[in-house]
């Protein structure tokens, strides 16, 4: 394992870190639901799973049933 010969002083370590920057997320309105949700994921709203507009899974039911 390599270890360093000289401390890198905090000015040095800090001017590599400067490429670090928070993004901030990319959001998506559903046509569907009109819920906001991050891009490419599915995501619940009242008990139903929704991607893209359309449901994947639906919990309701089962709630009601049980």
């Amino acid at each position: 394992m390599a270890h360093p010969k000289r401390k890198i002083s905090k000015t040095r370590r800090d001017k590599r870190r400067t490429h670090y920057k928070a993004t901030v997320p990319q959001i998506a309105t559903c046509s569907t639901t009109g819920e906001a949700h991050l891009y490419h994921r599915a995501h619940w709203h009242e008990g139903k799973l929704y991607y893209r507009g359309k449901v994947l899974i639906d919990n309701t039911t089962e709630e009601n049933l049980a």
